[in-house]
């Protein structure tokens, strides 16, 4: 994937960040339609952030986790992002998936309360550190 700079108002930016979501006890619920739910709340989500969501693929084999692959803006909050896209879709899935999901949930959850974010830079630390000290001299 090649990385490209987007443009806003004071800045220029490629901020990608790797999101994972895990379902509340590990319950494994997330099927192909779940699954797909899931991307199309949030791909909408992130577009009301001036975000882009770019991947998406839930774990199909152990049907608890999904992890989300996204463009930020610049002056998005990760944890608002992030916090938003996990009430929406819990609420959007429960209320879709009402009776599949009613042996495993009693209340009014879906998500793990917690969730996993790595940022998704162009190169390792240790090249940007080189770089960075590299910087004022001569090649």
């Amino acid at each position: 994937m090649t990385r490209t700079l987007r443009s806003f108002a004071h800045s220029v930016c490629s901020i990608h960040i790797h999101l994972v979501f895990i379902t509340k006890y590990r319950h494994s619920v997330l099927d192909e339609q779940m699954e797909s739910d899931i991307i199309q709340i949030c791909r909408s989500i992130c577009e009301k952030n001036r975000s882009y969501l770019i991947e998406a693929k839930a774990d199909l084999t152990t049907k608890d986790h999904i992890h989300l692959l996204i463009d930020m803006a610049p002056d998005v909050s990760i944890s608002k992002l992030a916090n938003t896209m996990k009430t929406v879709s819990s609420r959007e899935i429960r209320k879709r998936y009402t009776e599949k999901l009613k042996p495993y949930y009693w209340k009014p959850v879906f998500w793990k309360r917690g969730y996993c974010v790595v940022s998704g830079g162009g190169g390792t630390l240790d090249v940007i550190k080189s770089y960075i000290e590299s910087q004022g001299k001569d090649d």
